[in-house]
């Protein structure tokens, strides 16, 4: 007997909260090293102004490294799909996790049909890490702004 008959969704709810628990806490510890590396780049500059050019590369950076975590959370929720043979392969896997956390949703891959709601489950965890992210990277262009030395600033 199925056990995923008796009790459609309690495995998609069995696997789906400690993915969202661990890439969430993931999210949280590498937003704050990348924190740490933004600090040190304004503490070392200590009260002058930074450069556009260098304001630039601090905010690319930023956007870059919380790119790369992204990523790396979407290979988290992949390889669960693939442990769970829910799709067929690791690039399937890879492909629906990051559509499904980026809520893209336009492509022709699909899991199976007792799995669906991880997949919906990945999306709400995508939101959360996306909130995340938009409230660090909003921060560091807080911290940026007041820092540029741009010709039209007098002094």
């Amino acid at each position: 007997m199925d056990p995923t008959i008796v009790a459609p969704w309690s495995f998609d709810w069995a696997w789906s909260l400690p993915l969202i628990a661990i890439t969430v806490i993931i999210h949280a510890f590498g937003l704050g090293y990348i924190n740490s590396l933004v600090s040190k780049v304004f503490n070392s500059n200590g009260k002058g102004r930074l450069p556009e050019s260098r304001s630039v590369m601090i905010m690319g950076g930023s956007a870059l490294s919380a790119t790369i975590l992204h990523g790396f959370e979407a290979a988290i929720w992949a390889s669960a799909f693939t442990l769970l043979n829910a799709l067929p392969d690791r690039k399937s896997a890879m492909l629906y996790s990051l559509s499904a956390m980026t809520t893209y949703g336009h492509n022709d891959i699909h899991l199976e049909r007792k799995w669906q709601l991880m997949g919906a489950l990945e999306a709400l965890n995508g939101w959360i890490l996306f909130g995340l992210t938009a409230a660090f990277l909003f921060n560091v262009i807080q911290r940026i702004w007041p820092h540029l030395n741009r010709s039209d600033n007098p002094g």
